[in-house]
């Protein structure tokens, strides 16, 4: 028996199941109780990012009319948190049985823009009374991401010779296009905002896995939704949704489209890079295979995202050393 509400109940009515987890080392269960439900995370690692900064981030947006979910209770120590269930209807759901899914994509866009206008909190507050601190997304950053790239894919094909060799090239350019980034980092960016992280909650959308949000470029999310991995999208579609966002979104994006774009193409190839690393690091250490056959067409995305003349040299140090049916491969 426990207490809800001030009412005795019997264990008997909680129903708990495991749900389908993510790439993180978190664990997912819902817990059943009468009509309502609840999520309860467990975390082994990490717990700093998925407990604390999970619920600073979304206090920081509920407190800003985004429909992220309410934490209501954690044990650090442990390393559980209970938090409000959103369901299970991911926007990738519903994309997949659409023809037409410009009008869908064009809300996920309201919705960023809306995320965009949020003046950003350096310190966040959480509902434990502790902050947290958010960062900018600086260069370090970024090559701290792409870095995965040399340190977890490039092995799976090369000697460590001709790993530290392409990475010292690779770097060097990177460190190039890093540097031409044309807008500040001066905006909320959730760093993962696809459409397995947005969720259909009555009338709603619901924000989930905020937890590594960083102060940085307006085009980062947009490249996150355009260039999604995990969901198969025509380039039409994708300058759809592009233009889409330049028309809705502040006038500074408009009057400097080329540079604006140039940042979009910039950030998309660092992403892809970051993800391809990822995916990889899933494979060899954590023993998650379910990920590699997207790394096929994340090779198609950074292929079509380095046909600017910017990344004419990155992208002859590509084809010199990493031939296509390597790009092509799923099992290793």
């Amino acid at each position: 028996m426990v207490l809800e509400n001030g009412k005795i109940t019997n264990l008997m009515q909680f129903k708990i199941r495991p749900i389908a987890g993510d790439a993180s080392f978190r664990k997912f269960y819902r817990l059943t109780l009468n009509k309502g439900s609840k999520i309860i995370a467990l975390v082994e690692k990490e717990k700093y990012k998925n407990l604390i900064v999970c619920s600073a981030i979304n206090k920081f947006l509920r407190d800003n009319r985004i429909f992220a979910p309410r934490v209501f209770t954690q044990d650090y120590a442990k390393g559980i948190m209970i938090m409000e269930d959103f369901g299970d209807l991911t926007f990738h759901k519903i994309l997949l049985g659409k023809r037409n899914k410009l009008p869908v994509y064009k809300k996920l866009v309201d919705l960023l823009i809306k995320i965009q206008k949020i003046q950003p909190k350096k310190k966040l507050r959480t509902i434990f009374a502790k902050s947290h601190i958010i960062d900018k997304y600086s260069i370090k950053y970024l090559h701290q991401e792409s870095d995965l790239f040399y340190d977890w894919y490039l092995p799976l094909f090369f000697n460590q010779k001709k790993v530290l060799n392409m990475k010292l090239m690779i770097k060097k350019i990177l460190s190039k296009l890093y540097k031409r980034l044309n807008f500040p980092n001066s905006y909320f960016v959730h760093r993962d905002y696809h459409v397995s992280n947005l969720m259909k909650v009555g009338r709603k959308i619901g924000v989930i896995d905020s937890q590594d949000a960083l102060i940085g470029n307006p085009a980062y999310d947009l490249v996150s939704l355009i260039d999604d991995v995990r969901i198969k999208t025509s380039i039409k579609l994708k300058n759809q949704i592009y233009s889409y966002y330049l028309t809705k979104t502040a006038k500074i994006y408009k009057l400097n489209s080329s540079k604006f774009l140039e940042d979009f193409n910039v950030l998309s190839v660092q992403r892809n890079l970051k993800i391809i690393g990822i995916f990889s690091r899933l494979f060899k250490r954590d023993k998650k295979n379910k990920y590699l056959k997207l790394i096929p067409y994340t090779w198609q995305l950074l292929e079509m995202r380095m046909s600017s003349k910017i990344f004419s040299e990155l992208k002859k140090i590509f084809d010199s050393n990493i031939p296509k049916k390597f790009r092509k491969k799923i099992i290793y």
